[in-house]
C-alpha cells in the first residue's frame, strides 16, 4: 500500500492507494500553524489510514517548497515554519519507515501527467494557486528539479508587463514585492478585491458573487484572469510546453482554465497558441495521489 500526504498551507490530506492505484481511503484534516503540530498531524493520519485499512504502507510527502539534499533541510516553502527543519528525518523517525518528500506541485505534476488531464502529453508545466503559487514540470514521463531545486518556481518571478497600478506590488515573504504569488493566490485575490472595494472577502465568496453578476466580484475575477494570462505567457515563451493543467484552490474557479487560455494570443511571442490549458482531472486531490507515487508500487 502506498501512503500520500499533502501538506497544504490550509489542510493535510491523506491518501491510501492499493498496488493498481485505486483508492483505500482518504482523510483531511486542517494544517496546524506549527511546525511540531504539523509533525504530529502528518503521523496521525498515518495512523488512522493504516488503522482503517488494515494495512501498513509506504510513506510520500509533497510539501510547499524544496528540500536540500546535502542538509535534509526545507527551504522555499510559504509555510515559513517548515524552513529550515529537518521534516524528512524528523517524519522517518516519528513514523518508523523512511519518508520520501517532494515540492507539492512536483508531486501534482506527476499526477496529471500520468492519468489525469494531461495524459500522454510531452511537456507538462502543472500549476498550483492556492494559498500559494507553484509549478512543476514533466517531460517525456519525468520530474524536473534543477541544480537549484526551484525547476518550475514561477510564483516568484515578478508579475510580467505590470500596469502602473500594479507597481511596486504587495511585499512577499521572500523579501521581494510584486511576485506572481503576490497576485494570483487565494488569499492575494482577496487581498486586492479588499484594497479595490474596501471588502473583506475570501476568494471562494468573490467568486461565487461574480458567478450572480456582482461588479465588483466580475472585476476582481478581471483582475486575476488578466494577471495569470501574463503570467503563464512567460512560462509559455520559456519552456513551451504542451499542457499547462491547472491546480489548487483557484483552479475550482468556474472557466477559468478557458478565460485564461483566451487571453494568451495576447501575450505569447508566437503568432498561435498551441499549448493546451486545462483543469486538473483529480480536483484537489491531485497532488496527493502524486505523493503517494514517490514510491513505486509492490
Amino acid at each position: 500500500m502506498q501512503i500520500g500526504i499533502d501538506l497544504g498551507g490550509t489542510k493535510i490530506e491523506g491518501i491510501a492507494l492499493d498496488a493498481m492505484g485505486r483508492e483505500l481511503a482518504r482523510q483531511r484534516v486542517p494544517t496546524p500553524r506549527s511546525y511540531d503540530l504539523t509533525i504530529a498531524a502528518i503521523v496521525a493520519l498515518v495512523a488512522e489510514l493504516e488503522v482503517t485499512t488494515g494495512q501498513r504502507g509506504t510513506v510520500g510527502v509533497g510539501i510547499p517548497g524544496a528540500v536540500v539534499p546535502d542538509t535534509g533541510l526545507v527551504k522555499n516553502a510559504n509555510s515559513v515554519w517548515l524552513i529550515d527543519r529537518p521534516l524528512g528525518a524528523d517524519l522517518t523517525a516519528q513514523l518508523h519507515r523512511e519518508v520520501r518528500l517532494d515540492n507539492d506541485a512536483n508531486c501534482f505534476a506527476r499526477s496529471e501527467a500520468s492519468d489525469g488531464a494531461a495524459a500522454g502529453a510531452e511537456v507538462v508545466f502543472g500549476v498550483i494557486m492556492g494559498t500559494g503559487v507553484g509549478g512543476g514540470i514533466i517531460v517525456r514521463g519525468r520530474g524536473l528539479t534543477g541544480p537549484n531545486l526551484i525547476a518550475g518556481e514561477w510564483g516568484h518571478n515578478p508579475l510580467p508587463w505590470p500596469h502602473p497600478d500594479e507597481l511596486p506590488g504587495p511585499p512577499c515573504y521572500c523579501g521581494k514585492t510584486g511576485c506572481i504569488e503576490r497576485w494570483i493566490s487565494g488569499p492575494a485575490v482577496a487581498a486586492d478585491h479588499q484594497r479595490v472595494t474596501g471588502q473583506a472577502l475570501a476568494a471562494p465568496d468573490i467568486f461565487a458573487a461574480a458567478e450572480s453578476g456582482h461588479p465588483d466580484a466580475l472585476a476582481t475575477r478581471a483582475r486575476l484572469i488578466d494577471r495569470t494570462a501574463r503570467s503563464l505567457a512567460t512560462v509559455i515563451n520559456l519552456l513551451d510546453p504542451d499542457h499547462i493543467v491547472l491546480g489548487g484552490g483557484l483552479s475550482n474557479v468556474p472557466r477559468l482554465a478557458e478565460d485564461v487560455a483566451a487571453q494568451l494570443p495576447a501575450w505569447v511571442f508566437s503568432n498561435r497558441v498551441d499549448t493546451v490549458v486545462v483543469r486538473n482531472r483529480h480536483g484537489d486531490s491531485s497532488g496527493v495521489r502524486g505523493a503517494a507515487w514517490l514510491w513505486p508500487a509492490s
